[in-house]
């Protein structure tokens, strides 16, 4: 009877809570972005670099070589833009504290590089809107062919992508000319879009927006949140999706650092719209 008594324990008992245990260790659990600093870059980590034309100023973009790279490989590259400096969403408008592009790709596959929006004067970089714009341009029509040479960047798989301001700047930044929209294969925004209203800066009105979103000639373009459904009125731009993510639903906000809706953090956990968002970039990649 005891032997029969231990067998039915470990059957109902001890099984049920191995097998819980191990779907506890298993289970997926919240991104964390890798924080930046100071040393070479290397597979799965996240630098800090500073641009030669800018040794001495506190300017600088950030560049995250993914968890399978080797010297040598292709890779596709996701350039970001941070949104403003905005306290009540928890936004610091820096390079360091960009979160999209890392939940975006999972921290696999794409060389994820934050360039800076540059301050008027070339010291430092700007936390709201885009200080000098030429200047913000020119640094990544600079670097970002400088990038993909040094680390195995595909030149013809790039792609731009923001949060907020950064979402704005996809466009604002770069569309801005003939030249920086040559870059990329395809946009990703989450809440903003350029054109979708007007800010208090210069050419952001709807018919500015237009002559930029023009230059995409068709280019897939993957918009989310806030603003998402403004290129429906202009089909003829891009090849556009929609997600609207319920950030309310997939966080109970306050929870941890989302202390708002409007945050770069939605796809750091899973859901059917990151689901949705990360084969949207796969498929075009």
């Amino acid at each position: 009877m005891k032997t029969l008594y231990v067998i039915w324990l470990f059957c109902f008992g001890a099984i049920p809570a191995l097998i819980s245990n191990i779907q506890a260790e298993t289970a997926e659990v919240d991104l964390v972005t890798p924080k930046m600093v100071s040393a070479a870059p290397a597979a799965g980590r996240r630098v800090r670099q500073i641009a030669p034309e800018y040794q001495g100023t506190q300017v600088y973009h950030s560049l995250y070589l993914p968890q399978d790279w080797v010297a040598g490989g292709n890779y596709p590259v996701l350039v970001e833009y941070t949104g403003n400096k905005f306290s009540a969403s928890g936004s610091t408008g820096k390079v360091r504290d960009a979160n999209l592009g890392f939940g975006l790709t999972g921290g696999k596959g794409f060389i994820w590089v934050v360039m800076p929006c540059i301050e008027e004067g070339g010291e430092e970089n700007a936390l709201h809107w885009w200080g000098d714009r030429e200047a913000t341009v020119d640094y990544c029509k600079t670097n970002l062919p400088r990038i993909c040479e040094q680390f195995g960047g595909d030149v013809d798989s790039v792609f731009i992508c923001g949060f907020s301001r950064g979402a704005i700047a996809a466009s604002y930044i770069g569309l801005a000319d003939d030249e920086i929209s040559k870059f990329w294969k395809g946009l990703v925004t989450h809440d903003h879009f350029d054109g979708e209203r007007s800010w208090n800066y210069p050419e952001s009105d709807q018919e500015s927006a237009l002559t930029r979103l023009s230059r995409l000639k068709g280019r897939p373009v993957l918009a989310c949140g806030v603003g998402s459904e403004f290129l429906t009125s202009f089909p003829k731009l891009a090849k556009l999706s929609i997600i609207n993510p319920p950030v309310e639903d997939i966080f109970k906000i306050p929870d941890g650092k989302i202390i708002h809706p409007h945050t770069d953090l939605w796809m750091h956990r899973e859901s059917q719209y990151r689901d949705k968002a990360r084969k949207w970039l796969r498929r075009h990649r």
